[in-house]
């Protein structure tokens, strides 16, 4: 048994490594808001989700020593059993009160809380329309599901009337199911559309917002950037680890459907609470990003700045991505940068789809202009000119 167990595990990564897709673990260690230290190397972070800086932000860190003393280190069971403390509920009213929604609930990961949230709304006898670039948590919770999944091309809302013309009536319910801010590509979700069509088939629109918080449509995500009210999106997922500089995942919906969930997750119920902490933390960015209005502003005018600069559209959120193709040659863009102080990590199948390797640049609130004109010369004169710089 074991000696077959190494077989396969020695076959499965020699086929990684041959398809240049074997990936390692790179210990990382923050020096402050701007700078990593990897390999080596000091390196500008360009490549991590804390899109405010808030992961190292002495607000967050006061908080959570402080709720480490109060509350210990641990929840000891899971939300329905003992470990709801008090946090929670603050953290909660807080996200909903950004979002504009009745009520929140908060899960211990964006993965958790996808595939919780999908299992409880949708099962065999409803239909789920999932945008094709979703996020992997967003396809595992559909397949767990036991829903129908239709997927259709990225950001079609044409493609989605004809699959809910064509589908709607033969099942129950019906989810439709998008990123609001795609994570690999940084374009938007054309909710408006997918809104008008949601009331019209009556599906229940869901947003995965985890690239939207604290970063496009003043704070509040990809609904308020779209000029929807929240009403038009009832289901706003998110997660607590990239913007708000913490972890943890949430939903923001009515407070009948919080206590739905609460009730039906299986991700919920079954899994231990986050540590006080943690929920600290997160319930200090929350108020931070309401109360900052430039520190919420500043990675998208960045990106702007870093877009114009490459002669590129403007970018609709702090993610940009510069597209080779080839996996070696993204791979070796990286090391390029790297030499030039910059960490801007190289993106392979299967988190993209295959031939569109890429870099992925998040320009983030911590960066200055000099960091962000630096960038851009190096762009220039550190890659081979005949790199494709647009997304596909």
């Amino acid at each position: 048994m074991t000696a077959s167990l190494e077989a396969a595990a020695r076959d499965a990564l020699a086929r990684l490594e041959w398809a240049g897709r074997r990936r390692q673990l790179t210990p990382t260690a923050p020096r402050d808001d701007r700078w990593l230290s990897r390999g080596g190397r000091v390196l500008v972070d360009f490549s991590s989700n804390d899109y405010l800086g808030l992961a190292r932000d002495p607000a967050l860190r006061e908080a959570a020593r402080a709720a480490l003393d109060r509350y210990g280190a641990g929840a000891g069971a899971s939300r329905l059993i003992t470990g709801d403390h008090p946090l929670y509920g603050e953290l909660e009213r807080e996200l909903a009160g950004l979002k504009g929604t009745g009520s929140a609930v908060v899960f211990g990961s964006g993965y958790l809380a996808n595939i919780g949230i999908i299992g409880t709304l949708v099962d065999r006898h409803d239909l789920v329309l999932a945008d094709k670039l979703n996020h992997a948590c967003l396809a595992d919770g559909a397949a767990l599901s036991g829903a129908r999944v239709l997927r259709y091309p990225h950001g079609d809302p044409d493609a989605v009337e004809a699959r809910l013309a064509r589908y709607r009536h033969r099942y129950r319910h019906c989810l439709l199911v998008t990123d609001g801010i795609f994570s690999m590509d940084g374009d938007r979700a054309p909710l408006a559309e997918l809104a008008e069509l949601a009331r019209h088939y009556d599906a229940w629109l869901m947003t995965d917002d985890a690239h939207g918080l604290g970063v496009v449509g003043d704070g509040a995500g990809s609904t308020a950037a779209a000029g929807l009210d929240p009403g038009d999106v009832p289901l706003q997922m998110g997660t607590l680890s990239k913007a708000a500089g913490s972890y943890g995942g949430y939903l923001c919906a009515s407070a009948t459907v919080t206590e739905w969930v609460r009730n039906r997750a299986r991700s919920f119920i079954y899994t231990t609470g986050l540590p006080p902490a943690t929920v600290a933390a997160s319930h200090a960015a929350i108020q931070r990003v309401r109360s900052d209005p430039a520190l919420r502003t500043r990675p998208l005018a960045l990106a702007q700045r870093l877009a114009s600069a490459l002669d590129r559209p403007p970018p609709e959120s702090p993610i940009l991505p510069l597209v080779f193709g080839d996996e070696a040659q993204a791979l070796a863009a990286q090391q390029a940068l790297a030499e030039e102080g910059l960490l801007i990590q190289a993106i392979r199948p299967p988190t993209v789809p295959k031939g569109s390797a890429r870099l992925r640049i998040t320009v983030r609130a911590p960066h200055t202009e000099a960091d962000i004109d630096h960038l851009a010369d190096t762009l220039g004169q550190a890659l081979p000119a005949s790199q494709p710089a647009e997304a596909p």
